[in-house]
């Protein structure tokens, strides 16, 4: 048999399995292996619904999956395809974005209804993290009480999972959802029925082996899979090249100057210079204005690495908002 080869973490296949409108089994199913809420989600509208038009060649930005639930609970889910600088943070201010987002002038706040943004990151989020998945809502440091129906983040780190095919069998609803966005691309579609007989999940398989049969999905993901391993080799390039060539020249001004402290100077100089040069190169990538050198040479390195960071996840997630480890780990770290 010849294996599906479709990766369900690329955006393209997860945005089509998740946020088709005919696919709501599988989403409903996805969100309550995640949630585990006291009331399961039963009936989802997907205010989203997926759009050919929005995996443009030149469109690289992260696209999330927004379903209304029968009780009017909002739930916002992405995959990300790595752990870039400020991701946490951003999670934060989306999901409070689209919390606060519900009010229209006139309306009061006990009509908001609960938000829950959730993030599936195809990497690790923290270095010292040993659970896959994080549940943060807002919460009493010494009592315990919690602010519920308001907002919730969850994190589902799956640089952590490593889950075994043998283990399915007695796994949870969330491990055999991981497992399946993880591997399904390494079955054949048959195969993967046998190890998946839910319907929610013959939902999806069928739709990553529809997209490897029709001509103009598969044209699609390629395209989506060659633009995002091109881009990160051009960011890992300009990386390198930019550092190193600012490196050299600091050693020079250091080694012009004939002295030890001169050499140390050098350093740090070099590692500015890289600094600018690669904040300049990502600049040119992204496609906005270019800062001149000297009012980057104005900022500290410290500074420096901050606007790196930013241009880094600009590029590799969505574009700002608008003004106006051990073998047979599941989602606890346990086997």
């Amino acid at each position: 048999m010849i294996r599906i080869g479709i990766r369900p973490t690329n955006d393209f296949a997860f945005k089509k399995t998740f946020g088709s409108p005919g696919n709501t089994l599988a989403l409903i199913s996805l969100l309550n292996a995640i949630l585990k809420l006291r009331v399961p989600i039963v009936e989802v509208t997907i205010q989203n619904p997926f759009n050919p038009q929005d995996f443009n060649d030149d469109k690289l930005s992260v696209l999330d999956i927004r379903a209304v639930d029968q009780r009017g609970a909002i739930y916002d889910i992405e995959m990300q395809l790595s752990a870039s600088p400020g991701l946490a943070k951003r999670i934060v201010f989306y999901g409070c974005e689209v919390y606060a987002g519900q009010l229209r002038a006139g309306d009061e706040y006990d009509e908001l209804k609960p938000v829950y943004s959730i993030c599936l990151l195809d990497g690790r989020l923290w270095a010292d993290s040993t659970r896959v998945h994080h549940a943060f809502r807002l919460t009493d440091r010494d009592t315990g009480r919690c602010l519920t129906d308001t907002l919730e983040v969850h994190t589902l780190e799956f640089g952590l999972y490593n889950l075994k095919e043998s283990d399915l069998c007695s796994a949870s609803l969330l491990d055999r959802w991981l497992f399946w966005l993880l591997h399904a691309h390494e079955y054949d579609e048959e195969t993967l029925k046998r190890l998946f007989p839910e319907p929610a999940f013959w939902q999806a398989t069928e739709t990553i082996a529809r997209i490897a049969r029709i001509t103009e999905d598969k044209t699609m993901y390629d395209t989506r899979e060659k633009a995002l391993r091109d881009q990160q080799w051009l960011l890992n390039s300009a990386r390198a090249e930019a550092r190193k060539q600012g490196r050299e020249e600091g050693r020079e001004e250091g080694r012009e100057e004939g002295r030890e402290e001169g050499e140390i100077r050098g350093e740090l100089r070099g590692e500015i210079n890289g600094e600018i040069k690669l904040i300049q190169t990502l600049q040119e990538i992204f496609g906005g204005p270019i800062s001149d050198e000297p009012s980057l040479r104005s900022q500290s390195l410290e500074q420096l690495r901050l606007i790196t960071a930013e241009l880094r996840a600009r590029i590799q997630n969505r574009p700002p908002v608008p003004q106006g480890p051990a073998s047979g780990k599941g989602i606890d770290g346990q086997g």
